[in-house]
């Protein structure tokens, strides 16, 4: 663990605003992958002019979401960036309490959800330049269970759970520089009722 606030919880309207902005998501992604980063840096990956994206890092960091990290290299005028904790979660019970602020909910799990099915896309018509390894340890299934919302809480927070001790496996094989092999997953879950 790095020693930041695990998955701050957003609350209020204007952060969640903030961060369900296109580009603000990419780049709070792209920073959560990298740890530390520069807006050019971000800006070649999401191919975005830096005085753009800086703009948006900003927004980010009056939010409370970035903040600026140790310089990591010895030019001065580089601004480095770091996430402000390690995550973020959004609970629809947050914002249920007024139609903008459930409309706002709305909106951004449609834009963190078409986000995710653009980084599951990408995979899938890149699959063939991955090693035949990466292609046998990618996973896409689907459950459906009968459940009650009470054991549909439950196994969300033991898949969380699982997730979290490989994602801590992972980040202690990383700094002690065991990156032989190394990728970035993706993992994405969805549990909601529906009816046929």
């Amino acid at each position: 663990m790095t020693g930041k606030e695990r998955d701050r919880r957003i609350t209020d309207l204007g952060t969640l605003k903030a961060l369900a902005h296109p580009l603000r998501l990419k780049l709070y992604r792209g920073l959560t992958i990298a740890r530390v980063a520069t807006a050019s840096q971000l800006a070649e990956q999401v191919d975005e002019a830096v005085s753009l994206v800086s703009y948006h890092l900003r927004k980010l960091a009056e939010h409370g979401l970035i903040e600026e990290a140790e310089p990591q290299s010895g030019d001065g005028r580089e601004r480095w960036w770091q996430p402000a904790s390690d995550g973020v979660r959004i609970h629809d019970e947050d914002f249920r309490d007024g139609p903008e602020k459930a409309a706002a909910h709305t909106a951004a799990s449609r834009l963190f959800f078409e986000q995710r099915a653009g980084l599951y896309r990408r995979f899938l018509d890149e699959r063939a330049h991955w090693s035949e390894e990466w292609q046998d340890a990618a996973e896409s299934s689907e459950s459906v269970l009968r459940l009650t919302a009470a054991e549909l809480s439950e196994l969300n927070r033991e898949m969380l759970a699982l997730v979290r001790r490989y994602e801590e496996q992972g980040r202690t094989a990383d700094a002690v520089g065991d990156t032989e092999d190394r990728e970035n997953v993706a993992v994405h879950t969805y549990g909601f009722p529906f009816r046929p």
